[in-house]
């Protein structure tokens, strides 16, 4: 839903088969109805149709070779993978860092679902779980190369070591490779991040004019990496809050804005425009409103260069998507979620500000609702109090803590409570997600069934607020993310989807 003017807002929605539809309401009350009946007609077809091609497979597996399916033909992952990051800081040195050290033995890749995982093919009794990285034609550790840009000039080297995440006598050992990382100059509005500031900024008269420059770095980068294909991840800090507008809904008004220096255009759209352009899938990693806009989507589609996003899920959100379904799971009541943060490090000072809080506390907060659905069970959530905060405290550095307090009620109404203390490393978590979306953001593009479709639903795995086609509301659940994320992979490979129903061992 969106106000095209005043007096005037409209709802957006996409149905089933990816039509897009909008209508006019005089209130945005009534739009936002019509957005919601729309959007679980949708889901409801959608399921259906998962349901009825489980129910098709037949518990027989589907014909299928190394890279093609009966629906998907995957390329092969040749020759260099190159990854863009707008952002060189803690995140994005912790996983750069990360992929060097274990390429050369020093460390394993802990976290990372690509590098790890397993994937179960066929029925419990036939034994089949290959690793996710044998299963599907990933991209190797050892084809990765790296570049970014930054406001600030560090070398990677010098801003893995000013995050203070890893050991320094890893980084030591790490050196030379982590030095030869510099940034490029970056595209940065101090109106949307306004605590921190640096040298290393684009300078050009409109935005289209830095869009250009950012577009030129990423063919530079290309020719002299000799990479064949490219990935942008953003790892950069949280923008301020601002909502989609007219100059957002079509390429023709959001070039045109582009052009005319409109502040409503956030430098993370500018990275992502210049990305799309030039054929490069983008992934989100902060709560901004970047991709998920119409002229993204479009520029998706056109170019085949899959999107996803927002918000890496790594603390405090994970703990939620975890504890809130086994709520659900059994019926117990919530009356109240309490979450307070406290970390020190450049994304802790961001959030000082009110604007980014108010990016970051809309990603949160949307989480308990959808997993708990409270119009469907009002006497168990729907009273339920959520507040969410975040506190900068230096002395913390990438240390975060996640405390949340936890009042549920049970059987007759009786109270209960749960405590949270997670004392996690923020970096640490948000490291081998970033590896994981390369790859499988890679995967996306090289195969046929998904490089065309736009928003990579099936990776909301990794997301505190996933993406979906507009009017239809956004899977949390943990479980029924990573099912989600299996079953594609089973499903462009012609495997038989796993339903776990069971009844085909009592045949």
């Amino acid at each position: 839903m969106y106000q095209k003017r005043p007096g005037t807002f409209m709802a957006d929605w996409s149905d089933a088969d990816g039509r897009r539809h909008r209508k006019q309401f005089s209130t945005a009350e009534a739009a936002r109805k019509h957005e919601h009946r729309e959007a679980a007609l949708t889901h409801a077809l959608r399921a259906s149709r998962e349901l009825k091609l489980a129910g098709l497979s037949g518990g027989k597996k589907r014909a299928n070779t190394e890279t093609v399916s009966a629906t998907a033909t995957i390329a092969a992952a040749m020759g260099k993978l190159g990854v863009m990051i707008p952002g060189m800081g803690a995140v994005a040195t912790t996983f750069v860092a990360g992929v060097e050290a274990i390429r050369k033995g020093l460390a394993k890749p802990i976290g990372s679902l690509t590098q790890m995982g397993t994937v179960r093919l066929g029925k419990r009794t036939e034994g089949r779980s290959p690793k996710i990285k044998e299963f599907v034609p990933l991209a190797s550790l050892d084809d990765l190369i790296f570049t970014g840009w930054d406001i600030f000039e560090d070398n990677m080297y010098e801003a893995a070591s000013h995050a203070g995440v890893l050991d320094q006598r890893l980084l030591d050992r790490l050196r030379p490779f982590l030095s030869s990382i510099t940034p490029c100059s970056a595209v940065f509005d101090h109106n949307y991040v306004k605590k921190i500031d640096g040298p290393n900024l684009k300078k050009g008269k409109t935005k289209m004019d830095l869009a250009e420059q950012v577009r030129d770095d990423i063919r530079k980068f290309k020719k002299s990496s000799g990479a064949t294909r490219l990935i942008t991840m953003w790892c950069g800090s949280t923008e301020s809050y601002i909502e989609a507008t007219d100059a957002h809904q079509t390429l023709k008004a959001f070039e045109k804005a582009l052009r005319a220096n409109d502040e409503m255009i956030a430098p993370s759209m500018i990275y992502a425009y210049a990305s799309l352009m030039e054929g490069v899938p983008f992934a989100n990693g902060a709560p901004n409103l970047t991709v998920d806009l119409p002229v993204m989507l479009e520029l998706s589609r056109c170019h085949e260069a899959p999107i996803c996003g927002k918000d890496f899920k790594t603390g405090q959100t994970l703990m939620k998507t975890v504890l809130a379904p086994a709520f659900k799971a059994r019926l117990l009541g919530l009356s109240g979620w309490y979450s307070t943060n406290i970390l020190g490090n450049r994304d802790g000072e961001v959030l000082d500000d009110p604007g980014s809080f108010k990016t970051k506390e809309e990603s949160k907060l949307g989480v308990l609702d959808h997993i708990l659905q409270p119009s469907l069970y009002p006497e168990l959530y729907g009273n339920m109090f959520h507040k969410v905060r975040i506190n900068y405290y230096p002395p913390r550095g990438d240390n975060k803590e996640g405390w949340d307090n936890i009042d549920i009620f049970g059987w007759l109404g009786y109270p209960m409570q749960i405590k949270v203390d997670f004392l996690c490393r923020d970096s640490i978590l948000a490291a081998p997600i970033v590896l994981d979306l390369v790859l499988l953001m890679d995967l996306a593009q090289r195969c046929s069934e998904l490089k065309g479709i736009g928003i990579q639903e099936w990776l909301s795995f990794y997301f505190k607020s996933p993406m979906t086609v507009p009017g239809l509301y956004p899977e949390h659940d943990l479980f029924i993310q990573l099912m989600k994320l299996k079953n594609t992979l089973r499903h462009l490979k012609g495997e038989e989807l796993i339903t776990h129903l069971g009844l085909e061992y009592y045949d």
